[in-house]
């Protein structure tokens, strides 16, 4: 992704996901409705729900997974990309506290924080656990991965979140390897020379192949 507001920014994500925007509720329920679950329907219903509430959160970037599962028929994630300026000067400094403050949060009943070693070697970390958010009965599995941009003057926050807790592991393994997919030039810039693989829909350890 590209956007005169944010750095120079580019990623990749695994097949399944597919970009939205709040115009896009009607097609993401025809989608549901042709998978035939009705665990879609709701997830995907609390996840437009959640999309509406986002303007003005500084988020660049959302996109929605479908993976068919064994247990659940299919599962959803929801992905989101937020770019905020840098607090403080010192790219690592910048990049822990705001980690640090996410990790606090109360929405969190369970959490752990590390550390991920990017190929860029910018500082990052992983928060990920559990969350209930207000007026959601069930628990929501949510991970985020908290880097910086190149020169340090923006702190980048990927966010995965979904329903389906007994994935966590999965997601968790997709939204890192999503974060080492980060780059801040153009990595094709021939699309004629790596064209873009198809967004299809995957299963949930096959997007990690």
């Amino acid at each position: 992704m590209n956007d005169e507001t944010v750095p120079p920014l580019w990623f990749r994500l695994p097949p399944g996901f597919h970009t939205i925007s709040p115009d896009d509720r009607h097609a993401l329920e025809c989608m549901a409705d042709a998978l035939e679950s009705t665990e879609a329907r709701t997830d995907i219903a609390r996840l437009m729900g959640g999309l509406d509430g986002l303007s003005g959160h500084h988020i660049v970037h959302t996109s929605i997974g479908l993976h068919p599962d064994d247990v659940l028929g299919v599962s959803t994630s929801f992905f989101s990309l937020t770019v905020r300026r840098a607090q403080h000067p010192n790219p690592g400094v910048a990049v822990a506290q705001t980690s640090l403050a996410i990790s606090r949060s109360a929405l969190w009943r369970e959490a752990t924080r590390t550390v991920i070693e990017l190929p860029s070697s910018l500082p990052c970390y992983l928060v990920a656990g559990l969350i209930s958010p207000p007026g959601v009965d069930d628990r929501l599995f949510q991970a985020k991965a908290i880097t910086t941009d190149e020169e340090g003057r923006h702190v980048l926050i990927l966010d995965l979140t979904s329903a389906a807790i007994g994935n966590s592991e999965a997601y968790t393994s997709i939204l890192e390897a999503i974060t080492y997919t980060i780059a801040f030039s153009d990595p094709d810039p021939d699309p004629e020379a790596s064209p873009p693989p198809p967004a299809g829909t995957s299963r949930i350890l096959e997007v990690l192949l």
